[in-house]
């Protein structure tokens, strides 16, 4: 079939962004517009001959608007086959005029419910019904209807009209067909999720069916590897809207790449278990940290973290639980990074710090929200879990060994448990007054990783004596324990319940360690 000629346009949208200079146009062009409350008279006091939809229904609208345009006539004309002789014919018998062009944006429903003061009543009146009908039958039949439901598609849709004598593309026709079927899927999970929030019920548990929101934030030049496409999309759930400009803004630098951000969640994450302690420096390489540490000031505890592993920072990313100071910015400056994140810069710092150009210099602006739901990709489908987000308190421990650890042994030992559950399983951790010593990440083998980290100590003149030990998840077998003791330390933090947790507890009895259980692993896959 040959495209239809624009003639009847039905036009309701409640951001009237361009409405009004597009309907001129239209109406330059000869095309009859129809229209309904705010919109019409929009119209009417700008001069532009339009009339109300309700010389189509010949209804009024009644119940405060909600019931205006559900009505044969608009949906007929809608939805009739232009090709079929019984819809044709129908549409005749029953007084049905064809419309072909329908402009109509959905009441604000998100902007409304955003409102920190928001009602119930509020929300529920912005529901759009009438909206989405139309919309819907619109591009359903996208064969013989034109929908517009975004201000930007109206230039297009007027150019195709002058060029080609009142019609628009049929290719034109399915993208914005498209848009619509993305837009009403987003709406109506938008209602879902406040409705659920509004029932005051929390999900303890993963649930049945979840509804998701996908929305293209930032654009990725490429993904882990440059043959590798990538976005990042906000989500929206059941707990609200999460985006990366919610929580925080970026200064300076080139674009944030895939595994830019892939490396800011877990340095953001890391950072977030120290927040209001001591000045802490977290410095993150692949997503592991490779050098974590404490101190009265922030310049020295970046100097601690950084002689954890005096290569791995290159590249890295740096992260700061305190504002960024000029002494700690002089110090960082000596090497290159490629991301710098701190809850503020004090003055003067950006100045310098933006003489590299291509170094990312990363505000966070709001704290990380706590708990939720985080998803993991496969081939065959989406896996859900909770978030790791539980901690263990000093009162939560359970000595199992003859010997007590002395306060400073659980200071460090709590220090490296927060530390421990953000490495890639198999973790091994050593820690010495709140400073990382090792790292053992990512191996297979538990004593793999006990001997990595023991290397890394090594490498950059690290004593291991007198440190503690912290393991992600049980020691099935006390050689992991035994090596911990041959390198010099003194107390053992682990889950627990291994079927061998008496032979551990008993080498560790036989080197004078005390160990304490934790009941809870943390396994990073």
């Amino acid at each position: 079939m040959s495209d239809p000629v624009i003639k009847r346009a039905l036009v309701s949208v409640s951001d009237k962004t361009g409405i009004v200079d597009f309907c001129r146009e239209l109406s330059a062009m000869g095309v009859e517009i129809f229209s309904t409350g705010g919109t019409l008279k929009s119209l009417q006091d700008s001069g532009i001959s339009a009339a109300s939809i309700s010389t189509i229904t010949g209804f009024p609208e009644i119940m405060d608007g909600r019931v205006k345009t559900l009505h044969p006539k608009i949906h007929g004309g809608l939805l009739a086959v232009r090709e079929n002789t019984d819809h044709v014919n129908q549409a005749k018998e029953n007084g049905i005029d064809f419309i072909d062009l329908v402009v109509v944006n959905l009441y604000p429903f998100e902007a409304t419910v955003a409102k920190p003061d928001v009602s119930f009543e509020d929300a529920i009146e912005n529901i759009d019904i009438g909206g989405p009908s139309m919309l819907r039958s619109a591009a359903k039949n996208n064969e013989s209807v034109t929908v517009v439901t975004d201000s930007a598609d109206y230039s297009i849709v007027l150019q195709e009209m002058k060029e080609n004598n009142g019609t628009t593309k049929r290719t034109t026709r399915l993208l914005l067909a498209l848009k619509v079927f993305e837009l009403t899927s987003r709406y109506d999970r938008a209602i879902a999720s406040y409705l659920n929030g509004a029932i005051g019920v929390k999900q303890q548990e993963a649930a049945a069916t979840m509804t998701i929101k996908l929305e293209r934030e930032l654009d990725m030049r490429y993904g882990e590897n440059p043959h590798q496409s990538a976005g990042l999309y906000r989500l929206t759930d059941s707990e609200g809207s999460r985006a990366f400009g919610n929580f925080f803004e970026k200064l300076h630098g080139k674009e944030l790449s895939y595994n830019n951000m892939l490396d800011i969640a877990a340095a953001t994450a890391l950072i977030e278990e120290f927040r209001g302690e001591e000045p802490t420096v977290v410095i993150i390489k692949h997503t592991n940290p490779c050098g974590v540490a404490q101190a009265s000031t922030l310049v020295e505890a970046y100097h601690r973290a950084f002689s954890t592993d005096t290569q791995a920072p290159f590249g890295g990313i740096i992260v700061f639980n305190r504002p960024l100071d000029m002494d700690t910015a002089k110090a960082v400056n000596e090497i290159f990074t490629e991301i710098l994140i701190a809850p503020a810069f004090e003055d003067g710092v950006l100045d310098m710090l933006m003489k590299k150009k291509d170094r990312r210099l990363v505000q966070q602006t709001h704290v990380l929200p706590k708990g939720g739901w985080e998803f993991k990709s496969t081939p065959f489908g989406m896996l859900v879990q909770e978030r790791d987000s539980k901690i263990v308190a000093k009162e939560d421990l359970t000595v199992v060994t003859k010997r007590q650890p002395t306060e400073e042994e659980v200071a460090d030992m709590m220090f490296a448990w927060k530390i421990c559950k953000h490495i890639k399983s198999n973790t091994i951790l050593y820690v010495k007054n709140r400073q990382t010593f090792g790292v053992g990440a990512g191996q297979m083998s538990r004593v793999d990783s006990s001997k990595i980290a023991r290397w890394k100590a090594s490498e950059v003149g690290l004593d291991l004596h007198g440190s503690v030990v912290a393991s992600d998840a049980f020691f099935p077998f006390a050689d992991g324990l035994l090596a911990a003791a041959e390198a010099g330390v003194t107390a053992v933090i682990q889950p627990g319940g291994s079927i061998r947790d008496n032979e551990v507890i008993e080498a560790a009895d036989a080197n004078n360690l005390a160990m304490v259980f934790t009941g809870m692993r943390h396994f990073k896959h």
